[in-house]
């Protein structure tokens, strides 16, 4: 890749990237602070503590 690809790229990612990732930041604050999003985050918490599956312990892998 020559320098003059590589200054337009990187000029390119300086401005729009900028932009794109204040973007990514703005819809996710918003997720997590519109209504109804306590209880879909405390559920999402919970995922790790159910015991939906348990473990064979006769299965000695």
């Amino acid at each position: 890749m020559n320098t003059a690809q590589y200054e337009a790229l990187r000029q390119f990612a300086d401005s729009w990237g900028l932009l794109y990732m204040m973007a990514i930041f703005v819809v996710v604050v918003l997720l997590i602070i519109r209504p109804g999003a306590k209880s879909l985050a405390q559920s999402a918490a919970r995922i790790p503590l159910d015991d939906d599956f348990p473990l064979d312990r006769t299965d000695k892998r």
